[in-house]
């Protein structure tokens, strides 16, 4: 069975980082696509950013050249460092696992498209 467990969130300051770890109970990378999502209080989920074993990686506009998604393959990891964050990046975060067909510029940021998903970890930015 597939679980995912989020950690790293936390409470920091506008300009602040955080790094967002999500730990997989099995090798995933080879055959899914693997997606950050957040969901604010009162908003719909959306999505951050999403990779693929082909090294093909998505980010939403709002966190381009702040946000960098990586894996790291040995530990079964996936991993959300984050920079420069915002008050409007207050929100739960979640790690997800879709089919490879969810990443394409197109699909990625759809929650429907994943099968699995994490617990959340809470980003709070304060100003």
């Amino acid at each position: 069975q597939v679980h995912l467990v989020e950690s790293g969130g936390g409470s920091v300051q506008a300009g602040g980082s955080l790094r967002l770890s999500c730990a997989l109970s099995q090798y995933m990378y080879s055959s899914h696509c693997m997606g950050w999502f957040r969901q604010a209080p009162g908003k719909e989920r959306e999505g951050v950013a999403a990779t693929y074993t082909s090294g093909s990686k998505y980010y939403a506009d709002s966190v381009k050249g702040r946000f960098t998604i990586s894996q790291d393959n040995v530990k079964n990891t996936l991993y959300l460092q984050m920079n420069s964050l915002q008050p409007n990046d207050t929100a739960m975060y979640y790690c997800a696992a879709g089919p490879p067909g969810t990443c394409y510029s197109w699909s990625w940021y759809y929650p429907n498209n994943y099968n699995y998903w994490g617990q959340g970890t809470q980003v709070t930015v304060s100003s």
